[in-house]
């Protein structure tokens, strides 16, 4: 297995070198870059994260590859809510918030429709993956 921080810097060097183009195996595919605090480190941490539009706010998927586990990324959220995220070449102060009930099976539905590789994901773990809405503070 590659080393994932090593990928994940790569895409994230990409990303800003190309304001948020990717290309490659995310050619056609929408991906922001979440900036968090580490919930045990209080370190920053950034992630890149595929995204779908849902009016203003961007809804993003704690999938991790279809791991039995949250990614840390969410758990950071769920202790600290409050994040930046980068959009092309644009710096967003948002909230997150977990989406439930029909708002969370429209927004996995649309996933799926637009990227149905995530429906493997979720045959892959056992857990029901978290869908995070990412609302523009203010």
């Amino acid at each position: 297995m590659p080393d994932i921080n090593a990928w994940n810097s790569q895409l994230i060097d990409r990303f800003r070198c190309y304001a948020g183009w990717v290309g490659g195996n995310f050619e056609g595919i929408p991906l922001l870059i979440l900036h968090t605090v580490g919930r045990r480190t209080g370190q920053a941490r950034e992630n890149p994260l595929v995204f779908r539009r849902s009016g203003r706010s961007y809804v993003v998927f704690a999938s991790d590859g279809g791991a039995d586990h949250d990614p840390d990324w969410y758990r950071n959220l769920l202790a600290r809510p409050r994040a930046v995220i980068e959009v092309g070449d644009r710096l967003i102060e948002v909230s997150a918030r977990v989406a439930a009930g029909a708002e969370r099976e429209e927004a996995w539905q649309d996933l799926v429709r637009a990227i149905p590789a995530f429906a493997q994901q979720q045959r892959a773990t056992s857990r029901r993956i978290p869908v995070v809405v990412l609302e523009p503070a203010g």
